[in-house]
């Protein structure tokens, strides 16, 4: 099996995927439609059937059940797009065999090393086998990792039909990383009772609650005037907007904050006197405390609006995706199965909030509970990025355990 996913992995990766938040395209890029017309033929060839690929891109194929139980039909999702923070292109993955707990130099020649000071979690991977970046690109184990531990799951029982099974159905999916991975997704077409996204990190992780989010995108107008004769005319929008961000806590921004706490995140600050234009997120696990951010936000533009005019400061604020806990608590029992499948394989679960969202997030609410399991997978979406192969081996043993259990509870 580690051949098989080493193998598959670093193939996958070196498939440039990025996607585009400015392409009105689904995918938005068109070296997802190149990875994802490779699995298209790759479920084909290790014999998956009923496999589609529809108008934007996404992949679903079948594992047919091999028992006489009846067996509610269960899903396994991955994203192929990687994320837009670093580049991915031209995609070298490294690998270090039985890694010996050192640094570890990822471009010599650029003096990048990756080492156990700067990343602590590195000392727990001695002896594993790794695969890491060249130091100028990220990796994409976000989330080719999962794609290749679910088709390593399905080529595997495929493999071994004496390992009973329900149906099982898998989704590869695009535009994860811009909020649009289940736009398009049909739900009623992918015909599983519910489903697991394989998008997490480190071994152990079990996520069913993540945050609400919403985007809120802020324009200020100014009025430029040269500085020589600017007195009483000239109106900065740059000052403004800086006075506008100071409004907001401090403290409640992503690098003073974990767990369960929110924040308000500025991704952008581009600007001119004449305009300048802030894009933030906003995250919150409570739904209450999630709309009382809104609400601030709408406060301050608001306030400004008042200062400035209603046309010079302008707020386009939506909502994003929703924390998943609440469509999942109802159906605990497929986050137990997952924990259960952990723990025979002598797997420690981690069972905490995402900070962040996965397809899982959207699908929940559109009617397919999707909590997320761990990838192995480490320091995503810049050069630092790395997975553990041995984690990804117990990932895919995960997925496996998970549909026999799912039989025998049955």
């Amino acid at each position: 099996m580690k051949n098989e996913l080493i193998e598959r992995f670093t193939s996958y990766v070196k498939v440039d995927t990025q996607s585009d938040e400015n392409s009105e395209t689904c995918p938005s890029t068109e070296g997802q439609w190149t990875l994802l017309h490779m699995l298209v033929d790759e479920l084909k060839t290790i014999g998956m059937e009923e496999v589609t690929i529809d108008e934007n891109g996404y992949v679903m194929a079948t594992l047919p059940s091999n028992t006489e139980k009846d067996v509610p039909t269960i899903g396994f999702l991955a994203h192929v797009d990687t994320a837009t923070d670093f580049t991915g292109t031209n995609v070298n993955p490294q690998i270090v065999e039985n890694y010996d707990g050192g640094e570890i130099k990822l471009n010599e020649a650029l003096k990048v090393v990756m080492s156990p000071t700067d990343f602590p979690s590195l000392k727990e991977y001695k002896g594993h086998t790794l695969i890491t970046t060249d130091g100028t690109t990220l990796l994409g184990a976000d989330n080719k990792a999962g794609v290749t531990e679910i088709m390593t799951a399905m080529a595997y029982l495929i493999k071994h039909p004496e390992i009973k099974h329900g149906k099982v159905r898998v989704a590869f999916t695009p535009d994860e990383e811009i909020g649009r991975g289940p736009h398009k997704f049909d739900v009623a077409a992918f015909q599983a009772n519910h489903a697991y996204t394989v998008d997490g990190g480190p071994l152990g992780e079990l996520e069913y609650e993540s945050f609400n989010a919403a985007s809120a995108k802020i324009t200020v107008k100014g009025t430029n005037i040269h500085p020589g004769s600017a007195k009483d005319k000239m109106v900065n929008s740059m000052k403004i907007a800086m006075d506008l961000h100071s409004k907001l806590p401090a403290q409640e921004a992503p690098e003073h904050t974990d767990g369960y706490e929110g924040f308000y995140h500025l991704l952008s600050f581009n600007g001119d006197v004449e305009l300048t234009k802030l894009n933030y997120i906003i995250r919150d696990h409570n739904k209450e405390i999630f709309q009382a951010r809104k609400t601030t936000i709408e406060n301050i533009v608001n306030e400004f609006k008042g200062q400035y005019g209603s046309d010079n400061i302008l707020l386009e604020l939506n909502d994003q995706y929703y924390n998943m806990g609440e469509k999942i608590k109802p159906v605990m029992e497929i986050v137990d199965i997952a924990q259960e499948a952990m723990e025979s394989l002598d797997i420690k679960p981690i069972i905490k909030p995402i900070r962040g969202g996965t397809d899982g997030s959207q699908l929940s609410y559109m009617g397919l509970p999707t909590p997320n399991i761990f990838t192995g997978g480490e320091n995503f979406h810049g050069k630092y990025e790395f997975i553990s192969v041995d984690n990804m081996i117990k990932a895919t043993q995960t997925v496996i355990e998970i549909i026999k259990l799912t039989e025998q509870k049955a």
